[in-house]
C-alpha cells in the first residue's frame, strides 16, 4: 500500500472509480463502504482494487484493508477529499472498490422445495434491493429479476439489500413471459399478489414448489401476466388503506410461506 495517499482527481483509480459510479452496468460494480465490502468478501465476490482513506486504515476496519492485501487486491490510499468526492453519501465511509458482478448458476433457483420471487418490473433500486434481502431472510431459493427492474448491484439496491444480492441466486434481463415459463417447466406454481384477488394470502397453500410473483410499484401486475399465474392472493388491509409498498408485501407473503412450511 503506498505511503503517500492519492491527492489528484484525474488519477487513473479514481477516473475509474468515478466511470463507474456514473455509468453503471457491465461486468464490474461499485462497493462502498467497510460492511459492505466485508459482505461481498465474505460472499466470495471478486474485488479488483480498493481506495482506501488514511483514516480507515488507522481505525477499526484496519482488518478489512489488512484481508483484501492478504488476497492479492490492490489497495490504494486515497485522500480524504478525494473519496468523499465519489461518495453516494453525505459523509464519505472510507473505501471504495471496484468489484466483478456475482454469477449464478440457475439450477441453484429450484433447490429443495423451491421458494422463487418474480419482480416483474420492479423499477425502485431501494424496494428491490430490501426484496432481496427479506427473500433470502425467509428463506427464498432464489429470484427472477424480469426486464425493467432495477440492477439489484447499483449503490442503492445494494445498500438495500445489505449483502443479499450477493448471495441470493437470481436471474436478471429477463422477459417476463420467459421466468412464467420456466418456472411451469420446472412444475413450480405461480401465485400472483394481487389487490383485486378474492383469496387471502394466508388462506393459499404455499407449501410446495411456489413462485410468488409480484408486479411493479406504479402499475402492479400486469393483466397478461396475472392470467398465467394458477393463483391470486391479496393482503387484507384496513379501510382508508390503498396499497402496501412492494417489499413490504413481498415480506408479508414470503414470511407465511415461511410459516407454513416449518408447520
Amino acid at each position: 500500500m503506498d505511503a503517500v495517499p492519492i491527492r489528484s482527481r484525474s488519477n487513473p483509480l479514481v477516473r475509474r472509480l468515478r466511470a463507474l459510479k456514473e455509468r453503471a452496468g457491465g461486468e464490474l460494480m461499485l462497493l462502498e463502504g467497510p460492511k459492505l465490502l466485508a459482505e461481498a468478501l465474505a460472499s466470495g465476490v471478486g474485488i479488483v482494487e480498493a481506495a482506501a482513506s488514511p483514516r480507515l486504515v488507522r481505525e477499526e476496519w484496519s482488518g478489512l484493508a489488512a484481508a483484501l492485501r492478504d488476497r492479492g487486491i490492490p489497495v490504494r490510499l486515497v485522500d480524504e477529499s478525494v473519496l468523499a468526492s465519489l461518495s453516494e453519501v453525505e459523509t464519505s465511509q472510507g473505501i471504495l472498490a471496484l468489484a466483478r458482478r456475482p454469477s449464478f448458476d440457475e439450477a441453484r433457483i429450484y433447490r429443495e422445495t423451491p421458494l422463487v420471487v418474480v419482480a416483474a418490473g420492479i423499477q425502485n433500486p431501494g424496494n428491490l434491493g430490501a426484496l432481496l434481502r427479506t427473500a433470502e431472510a425467509a428463506g427464498a431459493t432464489g429470484a427472477y429479476l424480469t426486464d425493467g427492474s432495477a440492477d439489484p448491484f447499483s449503490w442503492k439496491a445494494l445498500r438495500g439489500s445489505m449483502g443479499s444480492a450477493f448471495r441470493l441466486p437470481h436471474r436478471r434481463r429477463i422477459a417476463a413471459a420467459e421466468a412464467l415459463g420456466r418456472l411451469e417447466a420446472r412444475g413450480v406454481r405461480v401465485v400472483a399478489a394481487d389487490a383485486r384477488a378474492v383469496r387471502a394470502y394466508d388462506d393459499a397453500d404455499l407449501r410446495g414448489p411456489v413462485a410468488l410473483l409480484f408486479g411493479s410499484e406504479g402499475s402492479g401486475l400486469a393483466p397478461e401476466l396475472a392470467a398465467r399465474a394458477d393463483d391470486a392472493v391479496a393482503i387484507p388491509m384496513a379501510a382508508g388503506a390503498e396499497s402496501l409498498n412492494v417489499s413490504v408485501a413481498a415480506a408479508v407473503l414470503l414470511f407465511e410461506a415461511a410459516r407454513q412450511r416449518r408447520h
